[in-house]
């Protein structure tokens, strides 16, 4: 990799990271809504989860095909595409008559959702310096967290002020602003396709996947999904329900969860410079997620703490970020590093399509409590996956 410059390194990073907090803003475009969905459409949180199904089943088709397009085509052409398909998708949510239209513009907001990973890091992995890769990860996860945080908070003073169609144009005006931000500096994100290089494990279209910390890295990442579907779709209204949350408290859970998880991966950037101690910063930051997990499900806390708590936790999800990524770097063959992203990163779009299916119904049936032991489960899980991907990496790895 040729030697780059900190502020090329820097405007980079900043450009990814930007289109990066849209994928995030717009997988929230509908979730924070609910409420007010629910009423206009008279359906139930489980018919909503199932919008965030569709979304996420279409996301990874395409983002595991988007790998193979990145590679052939290069980066750029595939993330004006996806920008431009969310900025049509918010503006259909926003004129929706009905819950067919919702589910149809469902499935545009995946299509355009679907090529990020794959994009961002084949433009971070070629074109950032190894030196300052850990910092372009925490970077990358901090816009997407910000992303995540901006949408509640845009959208729910937006609904309550004015209408919930009224924060759906504003959405997708946002997002158009971004598409013309970034075609402004669009230079500064040119990246030829990949070139054919010495065969290797990986050079050929589908080799990558005969590695198996590829599958692994997968699992880890369809769990991981989990967690986050639960925290942004279902963790405020249970927690309200538990505590007696005043209501515009738990409007601002996701967002505090959002904003302490972009802290934890300014942490988390300096922990990633050491790979070799990626598994254990991700086992003990997911663990002390699940402790405030189950705190939250079956102590007797304070409303007031609630809050409090959702920002604990998303410090040490936001810590555990940039090492999660590392682990994909280190399974990936650096020629084929679009596919291994799509296929790996497809394992969060799986997870976030099937879990809320399951955690609509606990909310639908009063489960508050069940929730929130889902969420610490998962949680568990992580760590269990984390060590598995380094175990069969090992494996592989070692003289025969």
């Amino acid at each position: 990799m040729p030697v780059t410059s900190l502020r090329k390194d820097a405007t980079v990073i900043g450009l990814v990271g930007v289109a990066h907090s849209m994928s995030h803003f717009s997988q929230l475009l509908l979730a924070p809504l609910f409420p007010w969905l629910k009423t206009a459409f008279g359906v139930g949180y489980a018919e909503l989860g199932f919008l965030l199904t569709i979304f996420f089943v279409v996301s990874c088709a395409v983002q595991a095909a988007s790998g193979f397009w990145v590679d052939r085509y290069g980066p750029r052409p595939i993330l004006f595409t996806g920008l431009g398909l969310l900025f049509l998708a918010a503006i259909g949510f926003a004129s929706s008559r009905s819950y067919a239209m919702l589910a149809m513009f469902s499935v545009l907001a995946g299509l355009g959702n679907g090529v990020f990973h794959p994009v961002d890091y084949t433009l971070l992995n070629r074109k950032i310096a190894r030196s300052r890769l850990g910092h372009a990860y925490s970077v990358h996860g901090i816009t997407g967290s910000l992303g995540w945080a901006l949408a509640p908070a845009l959208l729910v003073p937006l609904t309550m002020a004015f209408s919930w169609r009224v924060a759906l144009f504003v959405a997708a005006a946002l997002v158009a602003a971004v598409w013309v931000l970034l075609w402004v500096r669009r230079d500064e994100l040119e990246l030829a396709p990949s070139a054919p290089a010495a065969r290797q494990a990986g050079d050929g279209s589908l080799d990558f996947l005969k590695i198996p910390a590829v599958w692994m890295c997968f699992a880890f990442f369809f769990f991981n999904a989990g967690v986050l579907s639960v925290v942004q779709s279902f963790a405020s209204e249970s927690a309200r329900q538990l505590h007696a949350v005043p209501p515009s408290w738990a409007a601002m859970c996701l967002t505090i969860y959002m904003v302490g998880s972009a802290g934890g991966m300014v942490i988390g950037g300096f922990l990633a410079a050491n790979p070799e101690r990626c598994e254990r910063v991700v086992g003990a930051a997911f663990g002390a997620a699940a402790l405030v997990a189950l705190s939250i499900g079956f102590a007797d806390v304070p409303a007031w703490a609630v809050p409090v708590m959702f920002g604990a936790m998303g410090v040490a999800s936001g810590i555990a970020s940039p090492s999660r990524d590392l682990l994909v770097k280190r399974s990936a063959p650096d020629n084929a590093t679009g596919r291994v992203y799509g296929v790996v990163y497809a394992g969060l779009d799986i997870g976030q399509a099937v879990v809320p299916l399951f955690v609509g119904a606990l909310m639908d049936h009063h489960q508050y409590r069940g929730v929130w032991l889902a969420l610490a489960r998962l949680q568990g899980v992580l760590i269990v996956s984390a060590f598995n991907v380094r175990r069969v990496r090992r494996t592989v790895l070692a003289p025969a």
